[in-house]
Parts: C-alpha cells; structure tokens; sequence
C-alpha cells in the first residue's frame, strides 16, 4: 500500500496540522545530582548526557511515559522515552505531558528529528544543545479540532509502531541469550584441564611465540605520528577500532598508508590475527589483506602445521576477562597489556584436528550471534529497516504548504 493511501485511510478526511513544540508542549530542564547521592540500591534511573543511567536516586521528578531529549555530552540530541518514573538531570531536557498529545506518539515523530538535532549541537567545548531548537521542531497534530479523534489516530500509529519495536526487543533478547549461551559452550570447549576425558588426543599447553611463525608488535616509529606525508597512498593501515567493530574477518579500514608510511612500519599478510593490547584489550580479528598496523596490536601469523588463526581467536576470546583483569591492574589512565603478557601465556593445543572440529563448531555459534550477513543480528537488521521504512510512512503527514499546491 502506497503512503498516501494508507495515509488517506488512516485519516479519513480529516486535517493534519504542523506545529512547533513550543506551541503544544513545554521544554522541562532537568535538576543536576551528585554522584555521592546516586546510589544503585534505590529505584529511580538518573538521566544525564546519554540513554544509559547514570545511577539510581530515592525520588523521581518526570512522570513515567516521558519523551526526553540528551542535551549535553557525546549524545547531545538523541532521543529517548521511559517508560517509568525517573530522575531527569540537567544534562537532559524532558518534554511536559499535554492532553493532546500522545507521548509515545511524540516519541516515534522526534525520532524522525534526530539527524536534524545532533546537526544543531553546539561543538565548542562541551557539546551543548539549545533548547530554542527543541521548541522551534515542527510535529504533525491530526485532527486537532477534535482532540478525542486525533489521540485515537495517534494510538493507531503507536499501536503499529510499537508491533515493530516490541519484535525487535523481543529478538535481540533472543540474541543476548543466544550469546550467553555461545560464550558458555566455547568456553568448556576450550576446558582442556577437565578431569574427564575427551576425543583428539593429548594436549599441550604451548605460548603464542611457540606456535608462530612470526609473532609480535606492530610497527610505527615515525615522529610526529600525524606526519602528513604517512598517508595518502594504497596499502591498508588497521587501528584498534577496525578491531573492535570487525567480525571475526576485516574487510573494511579507515586510513592508507603511503609508501613512505610502509617504510617505517611492517607489511603483515592476510590471515594475520590481530590483537589489541591498549584501551581496548585483547580485541581480535583476522587480516582479510595484508596490511600495517600499529605498536599498540600484536600480529600472530600461525604455524599451520601447529595451530590456526581461527582457534587462537576463540583461545583468546576465552581468556578475554582474565586479560582485561590483568590490564587493570596497572596504575595508569588507560589499561593496557605488553608483549610479554602474551609471550609469557600458556594455552592448550590439541592435535591440528581437534583444532579443526573446535573451530568448526564455533564457526557456527559465531555466525548465528554476531554475523551481519546471516543468523540473528540479519533478522535484527531487516527487522529494525522495516520499522523505520513503517515510522517514516505512518509520520509522512503533508504539511499546509504542500496541500495548497
């Protein structure tokens, strides 16, 4: 069904009008807390600079079923909606209850208004937004003569937006348990000092060097390291973010090296599995190119005749807490791990083909919760493309200048 029909039907006849929130609604600022009088005991969420709380306090001053928008921080214009009683902090502007508005219904039309709002963000230190820009925001009100009418369209709306979003929840809920459940089974996989016994032979606990064919720290030497003339040319330069947001292989990067970058770095080939040992600790994925990368990633390129990228990965992403523990230890502003921490590790080495049937089967665990091309994070994906292809056809109301042309 096109736009416009469903529109046409959903309104039968009657008129759409577009208004700024300043004229149906007001912009509430939040009251700032300290962080000694949050406490997690208590039951009211705290809102400051981002959707995630900042804590919990005693008492709550916006009513459950709010629409708020971030104001401050990194998050500055995003949009969000609790659907209980909270705390609002001055890092985040809330919008008043209206007897002609539907609040969810505002939510699903602001929304829309996100792009817009973080393009407003005053950047000059703090990112700050402005509430004028809040109120100036245009929403479409149907039916606005006859308020009874025009809240049962928007509850329409809501109704089928919320149909989306509900089986949106309910698989990333699946996902979540999914992943648990992964993390569970690879781990005793990888139990290798189980008291019982298992299929493939004996096990040797061998360090990464032992199993390499080279293994060790990236190179960048090169002073200053923002030296224009590093870049610019066609040879992949990997990051500890291509890292992080890779899954499992890296296909995508951010920066090229150029040729006189090459020069005071070190080419690792395809099949490298990269390991982050600072910020981000022990982040993995596999070269899918050759490529550089810095002296905060280690490369292992393995002995095939004794080990495999693939079961390294999984070895480590076992290990991954343990790490990160380990990294913490260290008085310094940012975690971080050395060389040495991995040279000195052991880890368990079954024979190459108990190897094989260990990276078999977690191959296909990994895909069904973190590939992007199949399994559960697709369905999300296409699930969430259709809720925003359904959002933006339910709020296509036409405006007053439109309808006269």
């Amino acid at each position: 069904m096109s736009s416009e029909n469903f529109l046409e039907k959903l309104l039968d006849g009657v008129d759409v009008e577009w208004k700024t929130l300043g004229e149906v609604t007001s912009v509430l600022r939040g009251k700032r807390l300290t962080r000694s009088q949050l406490s997690e005991e208590e039951k009211c969420p705290v809102y400051h600079g981002g959707l995630e709380p900042l804590g919990y306090y005693a008492e709550s001053n916006r009513p459950a079923n709010t629409v708020m928008i971030i104001n401050v921080g990194a998050s500055a214009g995003t949009v969000g909606y609790s659907s209980v009683d909270f705390w609002s902090s001055d890092g985040c502007f809330c919008l008043e209850h209206n007897e002609i508005l539907n609040n969810r219904f505002l939510y699903f039309a602001l929304i829309g208004h996100q792009d817009l709002l973080r393009s407003r963000v005053r950047v000059a230190g703090i990112p700050t937004l402005d509430a004028i820009v809040v109120d100036r925001l245009e929403i479409p009100i149907p039916c606005p003569e006859n308020p009874k009418k025009s809240l049962e369209i928007q509850g329409e709306i809501v109704r089928i937006l919320d149909n989306f979003t509900e089986l949106t929840a309910e698989l990333t809920a699946e996902l979540t348990a999914r992943k648990k459940q992964y993390n569970h089974y690879r781990d005793q996989l990888l139990s290798f000092d189980l008291p019982a016994g298992r299929q493939g032979g004996a096990v040797e606990w061998k360090t990464l060097p032992e199993v390499a064919l080279d293994f060790g720290r990236g190179k960048y030497n090169h002073r200053p390291r923002n030296d224009v003339r590093l870049y610019g040319g066609d040879i992949p330069f990997i990051q500890t973010g291509d890292i992080r947001s890779a899954s499992h292989i890296i296909m995508q990067y951010s920066q090229k090296y150029s040729e006189f970058g090459l020069r005071q770095s070190k080419l690792w080939p395809k099949g490298t599995l990269c390991i982050t040992i600072a910020a981000n600790i022990a982040e993995t994925s596999i070269l899918g190119f050759d490529a550089c990368f810095p002296d905060s990633v280690i490369g292992f390129v393995p002995d095939p005749d004794k080990t495999s990228a693939g079961y390294v990965e999984y070895l480590l992403q076992s290990t991954k807490k343990k790490l990160e523990d380990k990294g913490k230890e260290k008085s310094s502003a940012q975690s971080n791990i050395n060389l040495a921490t991995f040279e000195q590790l052991k880890l368990p080495f079954p024979s190459p083909a108990e190897q094989a049937r260990i990276v078999a089967i977690l191959d296909k665990f990994d895909a069904l919760t973190n590939s992007i091309t199949e399994g559960l994070p697709r369905e999300i994906a296409l699930r969430q493309k259709q809720y925003e292809y359904y959002r933006d056809l339910l709020l296509s109301f036409p405006k007053q200048e439109e309808v006269a042309a």
